[in-house]
This record gives C-alpha cells, structure tokens and sequence, in this order.
C-alpha cells in the first residue's frame, strides 16, 4: 500500500516530489496524484495519529472504494457544516441521507456506520479541531436559547424561566442561573453571581449583542449600555462583544452552546 502518512510529511517538510518518490520507491506520478487529490480533500500534514494510510485512501481517492461498494457515499463536508446549525444531530442527517438514497435507489450506510465514518473523516480532514485558550482571559456569556418550563410543587403552575449561560473556555467551567425576565437587573446580577461562583474575574467578557448589554456595535463605533459599561469598569474587565449577526464565531469556539442545550434539556424535566 502507498505510504500517504510518509508523502505527506515529507511534502510539508519541502522535500521535493522527485525525493520523495526516490525515498519511498513508488513513481512521480503517485505523489503528483496523492498530493492533488490531499489538496482537494484539504487534507495536509500533520494528520491524526490514529489514521491508517487506509484511512487516508479511502478519503483521498473515494471514488476507487465506490468501486468496490454498493453503499451510497454520503457528502462529509455538507453533513459538518449542518451539525453547526442549532438542533441539527447525526441521527437527523442519518435520516436524511437515507431519504436522498432511497429516492435515487441507492443503498444507504446503517446509522452505526455512517456515523463512523463522519468521525473518520472529521478526525483526517481535522475539520475539528482544538481551540486553546489562555487560562482566565475570557468569560463567554449569553441567554441560552428557548425558555425553560418551572412548574410549582404546591399547583403546578407553570412560569417560563430564561437561562442565563456563563462559560471559561478553558476549563469548560459553566455557572448557569434560571432568571424570570431578560431584563438589565437580571442580565447584570447574572454576572456578579457568575463572578462569584468562579471566585475571581476575566480579563474578557464576551456577550452577544443583545440590547439589554449592547446599544450599537459597528465597525467604527460599540456603544455598551451604562450598566453594563459601570459593571465591566467596576470589575476592570474589557467588553467584547461578538460580531452583529455572528454570535457563532465564539459560540463554536467555547462549549457554551452545548453547555446550554445540555442544561435545558436537563432542566426542562425537573419541578421547583
């Protein structure tokens, strides 16, 4: 089998094609082939440790291992970027995989094997990848998604309560606090709690744009509300809120939007 790992290493490292196909004893024309088709893959050096030059066959030359399988291939660059959309999970893409191959009267992986094979190709391609972050620089903050049903013991009549989410990217540490109404008061005692639990404050605060912290936020001018202004002045914290209509660019970079489906799905069940 063709060494991929090797001919892609040696390709970073600057080796020339003719070297590496002297080194490694295949032709000019295996490396010209592999190093095309790893581009157009985006797929380059270094790779994960656990993938097998297999592995890497298959998914730079898919089209030799649909020869060899009457199983559809299902699209991994279309199914990562749906998983980034909210409420989106393997089991739905499954299905809709399944959908599109029996209205085309192909064979559909089973949902075990679909599965591992997005993992697989996620894992090479490194289309997940590990953000690092600096010990105690940044707390993530937002209202978690829809509101959270709190029923009383005594009549259980049910209020809706709105989630406040507070992140340490680093530690994955989360405060979480149920709050009536997404109102200033709320939205600013949310933060002194979340400071307390955490025993200390960031140098960063990153919240979303909504109004009851931002007032405007352009590319020449961000205006805070005074509240919020006195409280990041009071901690001597610096406010940077996320970009208007791209509250994802630090949502996909810290666990905050699991963190927050997570704890829904968890409260929605209990009573208070």
């Amino acid at each position: 089998m063709v060494n991929y790992r090797e001919i892609l290493r040696l390709a970073a490292d600057g080796i020339s094609q003719s070297e590496i196909a002297s080194s490694l004893h295949c032709s000019r024309n295996t490396i010209r082939e592999t190093l095309r088709a790893a581009s157009n893959a985006g797929i380059s050096w270094p790779v994960d440790d656990t993938a097998t030059n297999k592995d890497l066959g298959e998914l730079l030359f898919p089209e030799r291992n649909l020869r060899q399988s009457h199983y559809q291939e299902p699209d991994y660059s279309y199914i990562h970027r749906e998983l980034a959309k909210p409420g989106v999970n393997l089991s739905l893409l499954w299905n809709e995989y399944c959908e599109k191959c029996y209205a085309e009267k192909t064979v559909p992986y089973m949902y075990t094997q679909f599965t591992d094979n997005y993992r697989k190709w996620a894992r090479v391609t490194k289309a997940t990848m590990r953000i690092k972050h600096k010990p105690g620089e940044v707390m993530q903050v937002d209202w978690a998604g829809n509101t959270i049903p709190v029923y009383d013991r005594a009549d259980g009549f049910e209020t809706a309560a709105y989630l406040f989410i507070a992140v340490l990217p680093c530690s994955c540490y989360v405060y979480a606090e149920a709050c009536p109404d997404m109102k200033s008061e709320s939205w600013l005692n949310c933060h002194v709690h979340a400071y307390t639990y955490f025993g200390g404050v960031t140098r960063l605060l990153v919240p979303d744009n909504l109004k009851t912290g931002i007032v405007k936020n352009t590319r020449y001018e961000t205006q805070f509300n005074r509240g919020y202004q006195e409280l990041a002045e009071h901690y001597n914290t610096a406010i940077v809120p996320a970009r208007v209509e791209h509250p994802q660019d630090y949502r996909r970079k810290s666990v905050i939007g699991n963190s927050a489906n997570i704890l829904q799905k968890t409260l929605a069940t209990r009573h208070f």
